[in-house]
């Protein structure tokens, strides 16, 4: 196998690692959300995956970033480690779990779309048909099965995607200078003093009504999403290409409801595991024009 096909299959390798992780976001942050507020639990969670990220650096010695970094770190920053955590966690306030995955599956396209503002990709016209027929299969499927939300939270969680797909491109495209972990730990650390900033300023009033399910979730979102989730995506980013790997995201809210079924025993519909077998198929066929 030629360095070039393995480079692109360890990408793919990682990018789905990667979703898998990411899948348990938004049931975390909506069972996080019951007993903290949204502005404490992004602050909470960038802080802690801060501190995490300052230890890692610090032990494999990394260079600072170079200037010329600085802007790119800001937009990762904004995008996914302020924007799409509290915008998410907003709508999660007054939406179900369930209704809130099903938008990540906008998310390939919004990730492709500014790869190919930021990153120069061009994909072939033939993968925004296919990538649109897997997004459009995704909304399809939550809308016939989740259709109770308010339009306020389906427009907060559709710019936390919108914001997210910045976030990951921008990020996709500096891992190839700087390696994918380096990339969201710098985004961190960075971060972290306006992020410490946040978290002081809504404290919860009663520590002691915040449930264990609560801190779990807080753990989860810290630990996982905000850092061992990217450092495995923008590897993958990084190897398999942005507008390629990102369609993997289209799995992302079939495996949350999948873990919603084996872990909170919720029902599974034949419609969920259709819809899933279409969107399959369509990120397998995209991913031949990307």
């Amino acid at each position: 196998m030629d360095t070039a096909k393995q480079k692109r299959i360890d990408g793919l390798i990682c990018g789905l690692l990667g979703v898998v992780i990411f899948s348990g976001s938004l049931p975390a942050t909506r069972v996080a959300v019951a007993d903290l507020s949204p502005l404490f639990l992004t602050g909470a969670r960038a802080v802690i995956a801060a501190a995490l990220a300052g230890l890692v650096l610090l032990a494999t010695r990394q260079a600072r970033p170079d200037r010329r970094d600085l802007m790119s770190l800001a937009v990762i920053a904004v995008g996914v480690v302020v924007g799409f955590p509290l915008l998410s966690a907003l709508a999660l306030q007054h939406m179900t779990s369930a209704r809130s995955i099903v938008f990540i599956g906008l998310l390939p396209l919004s990730t492709a779309i500014f790869g190919v503002m930021r990153g120069g990709e061009r994909p072939r016209p033939l993968f925004w048909l296919f990538s649109g027929l897997g997004s459009a299969t995704v909304i399809g499927f939550a809308f016939s099965s989740h259709g109770d939300g308010a339009w306020t939270s389906d427009l907060l969680m559709l710019a936390s995607i919108v914001i997210c797909g910045l976030g990951y491109a921008e990020g996709g495209i500096l891992a190839r200078r700087l390696g994918g972990w380096q990339v969201i730990c710098w985004a961190l650390v960075l971060s972290a003093p306006i992020m410490l900033v946040v978290t002081t300023m809504d404290l919860p009033a009663d520590w002691s009504a915040i449930g264990v399910p609560a801190w779990t979730g807080l753990a989860y979102v810290s630990v996982f999403s905000m850092l061992i989730g990217f450092i495995f995506s923008y590897r993958g980013l990084a190897m398999g290409g942005i507008a390629s790997v990102g369609q993997l995201q289209l799995l992302q809210p079939f495996f949350a409801l999948a873990l919603a079924g084996l872990v909170l025993h919720e029902a599974v519909p034949w419609t969920m595991v259709a819809a899933a077998a279409l969107t399959v198929a369509s990120v397998a066929v995209a991913r031949r024009y990307a």
